[in-house]
């Protein structure tokens, strides 16, 4: 009796077995891939390095008052009776301020530039741009100081007197107009000047990387222009806007030249931002560390190492936030 086979997979023959493929690389490539490895390498030492020197810098302070260093709202040194928690509190302020006026005319701007400027206009326009963030930080600070300050004094008071219900805009000397000046709020305004090319050149680019598609299958369901820009622009570029702003927050919490031409040093935490008086970590640093002795310095190293972290961990999550608007997950998500 003839018993029927099931015909199955033929069989492999045993010499049959997966090639690796090898790319052969030249002395050039491997010459390049060194050098990119080199310099990443070089960055992470040189990062570690200033960490580790802050850290030993700042120990002897550290040891002479401990964690009170982050709740002491002043700075009186030989009493051992100093301490960041007005300055950092001040220092975030300013950059929220400048966030505040920074990322709406940022976005607005690259907004401008990638989807309604002429293709002539945008390009003198990018340029412009990257020259607005290649300006000294001194020269800003000049023009905060003589051209920004004495035109503002006017708008802080119209703020005191129309939303001084608000407490932030709440002005308790209001019959002294002078006093308007050397404020919080100003500092903001002079930093946000320097916030804002680096906003709107990292939203532009990443609005411009809207898919063609989208943007073509949205005017083919009878979306307007901005129609367009609000369901596909904006959705693909919402990672990227949020890692420049943070991007920004970094620069803001950075600034020291404009902040030290701008305010009168005070040492309590003043959230009435159009009172004048106001301080940061870095205006701090900057004005104290020529004179100061050696336990002071090490007071300024210490201040200086809670803001190196602070604006390392704001980069560190911007990178991320960006590299994923490049990657078009956002995009893909929506």
């Amino acid at each position: 009796m003839a018993v029927a086979l099931t015909p199955g997979p033929p069989s492999a023959p045993s010499d049959d077995r997966p090639r690796k493929i090898v790319a052969s690389v030249s002395r050039g490539d491997r010459i390049f891939r060194f050098g990119l490895r080199a310099a990443g390498l070089t960055v992470l030492i040189i990062t570690g390095l200033i960490l580790i020197f802050l850290l030993l810098r700042s120990f002897t302070a550290l040891h002479a008052v401990g964690f009170r260093f982050f709740t002491t709202q002043s700075w009186f040194i030989s009493t051992n009776q100093f301490g960041i928690a007005a300055l950092l509190s001040l220092t975030v302020l300013i950059a929220l301020i400048a966030l505040v006026i920074a990322i709406p005319v940022g976005v607005a701007t690259a907004l401008f530039i990638s989807e309604y400027a002429p293709p002539r206009l945008r390009r003198s326009l990018i340029a412009l741009i990257d020259l607005m963030a290649a300006i000294p930080s001194i020269i800003i600070a000049l023009f905060g100081l003589y051209f920004v300050m004495p035109r503002i004094l006017g708008f802080d008071a119209w703020l005191s007197h129309h939303l001084g219900f608000i407490p932030v805009f709440h002005f308790r000397l209001a019959n002294f107009p002078g006093n308007y000046a050397s404020s919080t709020f100003i500092a903001g305004v002079v930093v946000s000047v320097m916030v804002i090319p680096i906003i709107t050149s990292l939203s532009r680019q990443v609005f411009s990387q809207a898919p063609q598609g989208e943007r073509e299958a949205a005017y083919a369901l009878g979306s307007t222009k901005w129609g367009m820009i609000r369901t596909v622009v904006l959705p693909y570029g919402r990672a990227g806007v949020i890692g420049a702003s943070m991007l920004g927050l970094g620069r803001a919490l950075g600034e020291t030249i404009a902040v030290s031409f701008i305010l009168s040093p005070i040492f309590i935490f003043n959230y009435h931002v159009l009172e004048s008086g106001g301080n940061s970590v870095t205006f701090m640093i900057a004005t104290h560390l020529l004179q100061a002795g050696s336990k002071e310095i090490s007071a300024l190293m210490l201040a200086g190492l809670v803001l190196f972290a602070m604006t390392l961990g704001i980069n560190t999550i911007a990178a991320i936030i960006i590299n994923r608007s490049r990657s078009g997950a956002t995009a893909s998500a929506d």
